[in-house]
């Protein structure tokens, strides 16, 4: 196969040793990543947010960088532009909103606005010719849509004011999804742990500096920071972006990003179950509803980017 390989769908293809990698990487996405809105919450409540990011991705990268190092990998200056454009699409722009947005938008409707992904993906990928859209797909992103609408819905009424919040959400969510359909035409190393280290680190010393520039820096003081800030900053650091974007960056290697990109659906019903179980928000049958309407979603979209048999059988011989 070629270096500049096509990610293949969740399908017959893979052998059942990858089923389950994949397996296990989609449940990290879906579900350490549902749970970082709240962690985000609790990180800024006494961090200032781009700092928040900054430390978050900054440490998160020299740890996955350092353990690349032992594995053997080198690091060749080709991979810097790749590096600096997904750091900036990835981190600076697609997490430093949000990080930012969540001091004025709620986790709820956050998780709504950030379930625009997918969208933008199919958009985008069908400008580059990477994606099609077809009824399936379509039918199941509307699904999906719809399905995080009736979880948060009635937030987009209680924040008619908060438009700014919202757009930098939505503007985060354009931005990551650019970087997705660029991930696989931008030279990065193959190794799974320096891919994800370099887009990582770079956007954390990125979003450092944009902190600093800003004046966001003169308002972190140690004395202030409180235990919850720092478990939640801590959870962060190792969960949300050393596990969960090592897999991230995995699937965008095997699976069709529109697929990938389903983790937006999955991460609100995280949220909300975090949210019943830890700060008592009522569990009511909207979930329910929700919940079946955003599997039916990622169900659809699956089969909707399955490629033909005869496509994936040239592909496994290139």
């Amino acid at each position: 196969m070629t270096a500049a390989r096509r990610a293949i769908p969740l399908a017959s293809g893979l052998s059942r040793s990858s089923r389950v990698l994949v397996l296990a990487a989609f449940l990290a996405i879906y579900f350490i990543w549902g749970s970082t809105y709240l962690a985000i919450r609790f990180a800024i409540e006494s961090i200032p947010p781009l700092v928040t990011a900054g430390i978050r991705h900054t440490t998160a990268g020299l740890v996955l960088l350092a353990w690349a190092y032992a594995r053997g990998f080198r690091f060749h200056r080709d991979y810097l532009k790749g590096a600096l454009a997904l750091g900036v699409l990835f981190f600076v722009i697609g997490h430093g909103t949000l990080h930012w947005a969540e001091q004025y938008v709620n986790s709820g409707l956050a998780a709504l606005l950030i379930a625009t992904e997918p969208l933008f993906i199919l958009v985008i990928g069908s400008l580059m010719g990477t994606e099609h859209i077809n009824w399936r797909n379509g039918l199941g992103l509307f699904l999906g849509l719809l399905g995080v609408f009736l979880l948060t819905g009635r937030d987009l009424w209680d924040h008619r004011s908060l438009a700014l919040g919202m757009g930098a959400v939505l503007a985060g969510s354009a931005s990551w999804s650019l970087g997705v359909c660029l991930s696989p035409k931008l030279r990065l190393p193959d190794e799974p742990v320096a891919r994800a280290a370099l887009p990582v680190i770079s956007g954390g010393i990125a979003l450092l500096i944009v902190a600093a520039v800003s004046g966001e820096t003169h308002g972190l003081h140690a004395s202030n920071v409180s235990g919850r800030s720092i478990a939640g900053l801590l959870y962060l650091i190792v969960f949300g972006s050393i596990v969960a974007f090592t897999a991230y960056m995995w699937l965008l290697q095997r699976i069709r990003p529109s697929l990938v990109a389903t983790h937006t659906y999955v991460n609100p019903i995280v949220a909300m179950i975090l949210g019943w179980l830890l700060v008592s928000e009522p569990l009511t049958g909207r979930l329910v509803v929700a919940a079946v309407a955003i599997l039916a979603a990622i169900v659809l979209i699956q089969r909707g980017t399955r490629i033909p048999r005869e496509e994936l059988s040239a592909e496994r011989a290139a």
